[in-house]
């Protein structure tokens, strides 16, 4: 067959990766980069045969897809890059309306069960997209902010602005960490082309892996495109971020898919299937 289609978050959050499939460790590979809403729909269709998704596509369509093992986006407590700017104390929203960014899946569910079972509340929601430069529009009270626009709002939050940190928020509603996103690959391609699936996930394990050995150089390639320093990015990548996907956080993904299906934004919580064949690799 052609290259392999792998989806690829443009998000500072795979900076590592980012950094290594620009360094040739991509060789072999069509990647696809997007943020995480298109990614969802494109590996749903069938446009993509391996992509990092959000953790609740994987729910909606698990009969058509395989997790591949050990490689994940997640956070222990605070993840800084899924936040709602708020006018009013979190508390004082019910009723109001919440614009949803429209580049996430997973950050809406997580919103959703939050502001709920955390804090009983029934705000108004609307999905349209959400700037880091104006985060909260004139008619909405507040917006939910995922990736590099959340980052920057949450360590510049505007003035008389409120920022809730969601895998905070998450740690303290269930005592539990978060993953916000798995790799995954369609079932018919895994099945049809075993060998490939194999090849693609030891590059994304390798990419991950140089990225990470180069991480000052990955973090000094992005400075003059991005308004953040190398310090706030290293804090960011590594200490805040985590990309393993532990048992543990398998738990954690069983507990969220729990809840959505509890609020009805999810099918009953599937089992979850790790790719056969591919040999569990650590980074």
């Amino acid at each position: 067959m052609n290259r392999p289609r792998v989806g690829h978050i443009n998000f500072l959050n795979v900076l590592p990766l980012t950094y290594a499939f620009e360094h040739g460790k991509a060789d072999g590979l069509e990647i696809v980069s997007d943020v995480p809403a298109a990614l969802n729909r494109k590996i749903e269709s069938g446009e993509l045969d391996v992509s990092a998704v959000s953790a609740i596509t994987y729910a909606r369509d698990a009969k058509n897809l395989f997790v591949l093992p050990d490689i994940c986006i997640r956070s222990d407590r605070d993840v800084t890059s899924i936040v709602l700017i708020s006018r009013k104390p979190v508390e004082k929203l019910d009723g109001e309306k919440i614009i949803l960014t429209s580049k996430s899946a997973t950050s809406h569910c997580l919103l959703k069960i939050i502001l709920s079972e955390g804090y009983g509340l029934s705000p108004v929601y609307e999905i349209r997209p959400v700037t880091a430069e104006n985060p909260v529009a004139e008619d909405a009270a507040a917006a939910l902010l995922i990736g590099d626009d959340a980052l920057f709002n949450y360590i510049h939050t505007p003035e008389k602005f409120y920022c809730y940190d969601l895998g905070s928020e998450w740690h303290k509603l269930t005592g539990r960490f978060m993953v916000y996103a798995v790799w995954v690959a369609r079932k018919n391609f895994a099945e049809r082309e075993p060998e490939l699936l194999r090849t693609v996930y030891e590059k994304i394990v390798e990419g991950f892996n140089f990225g990470l050995q180069n991480k000052r150089d990955a973090i000094n390639s992005v400075l003059n495109k991005k308004p953040f320093t190398f310090d706030e990015l290293d804090k960011y990548l590594g200490e805040t971020i985590k990309w393993n996907l532990t048992e543990s956080g398998i738990e954690d993904l069983k507990l969220f898919y729990r809840l959505a299906r509890k609020m009805n934004l999810a099918e009953n919580p599937p089992e979850i299937e790790i790719a056969p064949g591919l040999r569990r690799k650590n980074f």
